[in-house]
């Protein structure tokens, strides 16, 4: 698995989960204040876009794991 896609992986499953524990009607609900951790993963994938800057990328990378051929979201 290369770096690109473990970042989509783990956006992803942040994201969901924190709307599943922020959304007052869910069943797994904690508190609202989860709605910012979807804004800040948001905001992070966003200047990510901006700026070519990820600091999971970074970790992957120190951590070994393989970069992709270029057409992933992290080149």
């Amino acid at each position: 698995m290369t770096i690109e896609r473990i970042i989509r992986i783990m956006a992803g499953f942040f994201i969901l989960l924190s709307l599943a524990l922020g959304v007052e009607e869910s069943p797994l609900f904690v508190s609202r204040w989860f709605l910012a951790f979807t804004a800040f993963v948001g905001f992070n994938l966003l200047q990510s876009g901006f700026t070519g800057f990820c600091p999971p990328e970074k970790l992957l990378a120190k951590l070994g794991v393989k970069r992709g051929n270029g057409g992933g979201c992290c080149s």
